[in-house]
């Protein structure tokens, strides 16, 4: 007779209940567990383990089927749509400087917590930090919780945790999938607004144009305009008192790797960029004649 089975015996014949360790708890309900599955069930190897496999393979072969057919059924012409819908709508243009990269549904949470935990101080802690403590409990929690009870009112702590984790994930990716980015198509009236604001001079207003337009909104704020990221500074007074003149702004934007900036893209073609001498000329007398509101 076991340990655990003369402790049960000795229980009976006192008529009292001795309490049992957690690991000989745990050990009773594997025992009863087993008996259950000799009496009535079939163990999780192989039988449930068989039909998760089946099923993967089912899932997966869906996929590829569809895949092959919208493949071959549409053409590489935009018209030819096909029954699945087009390969492409349009052609890729790598030259475009209007286009905005946003990740895909299930990554907006991610994508507005970069809004939330601004860089340097605390973006890891955001993207990294947060979501990794939240996948470690996740993965502890049926070894720190093994009661048997699953009924939803006697386990509050749990209910609450859930119901949090699905709100918390559900206003992340609304505010996610809302978040409006800087895009050519109100770039003009933006930098009017700029201009009226800055007091920026007719001629600036083309290189405001290409700021906007270019991607420069991505890590730096320009009178509350876009998103402060990678430490980049804000540029809404960055050519009031500065000592940097155009030749300077001109330079710098065309290859910010000579001024020690190994974060900053570069746009100069000369340096692999996708800016001409002109649009980066235009860009430079932006960034000079920007004093500040009242500069």
């Amino acid at each position: 007779m076991s340990r655990l089975e003369e402790r049960r015996a000795a229980s009976r014949q006192n008529g009292s209940r001795v309490p049992l360790s957690r690991l000989e708890e745990r050990r009773a309900q594997h025992q009863r567990y087993k008996e259950d599955v000799k009496e009535r069930g079939k163990p999780f190897f192989p039988f449930a383990m068989w039909h998760d496999t089946v099923m993967s393979v089912v899932t997966v072969g869906v996929i590829i089927a569809l895949a092959c057919i919208w493949y071959y059924d549409s053409g590489e012409s935009p018209e030819d749509v096909g029954v699945l819908g087009p390969r492409y709508t349009e052609e890729a243009d790598p030259g475009t400087t209007s286009f905005i990269p946003r990740p895909d549904w299930y990554f907006f949470f991610l994508f507005y917590l970069l809004r939330i935990f601004k860089w340097p101080e605390s973006v890891i802690l955001g993207t990294v930090g947060i979501p990794t403590i939240l996948l470690i409990l996740l993965i502890a929690l049926p070894f720190l919780d093994v009661r048997r009870e699953r009924r939803l009112l006697r386990r509050p702590v749990a209910v609450v945790a859930m119901i949090l984790v699905v709100i918390s994930m559900g206003v992340l990716t609304y505010k996610g999938a809302t978040a409006e980015e800087a895009s050519a198509a109100n770039s003009e009236e933006l930098v009017r607004d700029w201009g009226e604001q800055n007091n920026l001079p007719e001629n600036a207003v083309p290189g405001g144009v290409l700021f906007a337009e270019t991607g420069c909104q991505q890590c730096h704020v320009y009178l509350g305009s876009g998103s402060p990221n990678l430490g980049a500074p804000e540029l809404t007074d960055i050519g009031s008192g500065s000592g940097k003149n155009r030749d300077y702004f001109t330079r710098y934007v065309a290859n910010p790797r000579q001024f020690g900036n190994t974060l900053m893209p570069v746009y100069g073609r000369d340096a692999g960029g996708a800016l001409t001498d002109e649009q980066l000329d235009q860009i430079a007398i932006f960034l000079e004649a920007s004093k500040g509101p009242g500069g």
